[in-house]
């Protein structure tokens, strides 16, 4: 069941360079929401910015949701800005969240940067399913841009850090890390992050025969599926087109379903 609601800002603090985490007081949402799903902020009275800014849920908890963002452009920036007290416009929960099956017997999460922010929630909601701690790579250029690794840590999961420039962890790319841990088909990886990242990350899960599923990011205008804004290349074909819309269609996609050459990656990660 989706909502407009408005919701009081509780919290909206600077945790890492540009990068913010907001919790907001949302009962509503909170009770329907799962992992992997996401919401539409009105950053903005007025018509400027006129559009939404989609944001995933980061924590889902009894009243309240957080949310963490990297403030880099218009909209975020003016998110950022906002008080504890401010009364946010929210829009959701929408799309789809992961799937989690407590058949398998290893759980493992790879992000790349801000993409970590869909994470925490999902380690809550396998800890909770499963009975059972997911195993976490976090992935980024360098260690200042390293987020959520106590909040794993505090759920008992296993943290690996890899960082580009090897300040952190080890100087590996996510892709490498998840090699390293030696996925196989009783796992199931969930990624997110850039597009040659998820790419190459979910190369080695399906070349060692693990099932793997992606959270994909885009820009979005409506959040509904009504302005076709959010599309991405497909391998399945629905009603002629091999596209489909992050926001209904996903954001969680199993990453077979992607056309990952379409994107015209020209480097491995």
């Amino acid at each position: 069941m989706r909502y407009l609601l408005e919701c009081e800002v509780v919290e909206n603090d600077e945790v890492a360079p540009e990068q913010f985490r907001m919790r907001i007081n949302a009962p509503e949402l909170s009770r329907t929401a799962i992992a992997g799903q996401f919401c539409m902020l009105q950053v903005a009275e007025g018509l400027s910015p006129f559009l939404r800014r989609p944001m995933c849920f980061e924590r889902i908890q009894r009243d309240h949701v957080s949310i963490l963002y990297k403030a880099e452009g218009e909209g975020t920036r003016l998110l950022s800005k906002m008080r504890p007290g401010t009364t946010l416009n929210v829009q959701g929960p929408l799309g789809n969240g992961f799937p989690i099956d407590d058949s398998f017997e290893r759980h493992i999460i790879v992000s790349g940067g801000i993409g970590v922010a869909t994470f925490p929630a999902l380690a809550e909601a396998i800890v909770r399913k499963c009975d059972v701690a997911p195993e976490v790579i976090l992935a980024a250029r360098s260690k200042h841009l390293i987020l959520c690794a106590d909040e794993f840590r505090e759920l008992g999961c296993k943290v690996y850090i890899a960082t580009d420039d090897g300040s952190a962890g080890e100087k590996l790319f996510a892709s490498q890390m998840l090699e390293k841990l030696r996925p196989n088909p009783s796992c199931r990886v969930y990624v997110c992050g850039p597009m040659i990242m998820m790419k190459t990350t979910s190369d080695v899960a399906m070349a060692a025969g693990a099932d793997c599923v992606v959270s994909l990011e885009a820009q979005m205008a409506c959040g509904d599926g009504a302005c076709l804004g959010c599309v991405v290349e497909s391998k399945s074909e629905k009603e002629g087109e091999k596209m489909v819309r992050v926001c209904l269609d996903g954001p969680v996609f199993d990453t077979t379903m992607i056309d990952w050459a379409a994107h015209n990656m020209a480097y491995d990660r």
